[in-house]
């Protein structure tokens, strides 16, 4: 790890997943565990990106399919599908998805800003682009997967 106070970049490493054909990514100190699929438990009335409930180790842990959250389609989870347990705020949520890919250093400076031509609600989730290798992965910003008033309830 460089060190910061004389100028050089600090390094920071990120787990890299695959939703569908696209690739993300989230800072690694955010992922407390990740787990293979478990069944969840539907609640009524529940919003679409809402896949359940889990039981993890004696705590109610919601299910978020980061696909539908995104503005992707619905993934039918397989035993092949990941849950990615993070901590947002104070809450803990487990997020569907595909495949964890890879761990990712970065700098900083590496980051890509997200283009101008993207909506809001793409800026809102993504928080930059990184090349890597020919690809480029998209950085996601967990501060909007959950609603708001989500947050404050915790």
């Amino acid at each position: 790890m460089t060190n910061s106070t004389y100028g050089e970049p600090k390094s920071r490493e990120l787990i890299a997943f695959r939703i569908g054909e696209q690739e993300f990514c989230i800072n690694i100190m955010t992922v407390r565990e990740i787990r293979g699929w478990t069944a969840a438990t539907s609640l009524p009335h529940a919003p679409e990106y809402l896949r359940g409930v889990i039981n993890l180790r004696g705590a109610v842990l919601p299910i978020i399919d980061l696909s539908v959250r995104l503005g992707l389609p619905s993934t039918e989870p397989t035993e092949r599908n990941v849950i990615i347990v993070a901590q947002i705020a104070h809450q803990q949520v487990g997020l569907l998805v595909d495949a964890v890919s890879d761990i990712l250093n970065f700098n900083e400076e590496n980051i890509q800003q997200t283009p101008d031509i993207a909506s809001d609600l793409v800026r809102m989730f993504i928080r930059g682009l990184l090349p890597v290798e020919g690809r480029m992965i998209s950085l996601l910003s967990l501060d909007h997967v959950l609603p708001a008033d989500a947050l404050e309830d915790s």
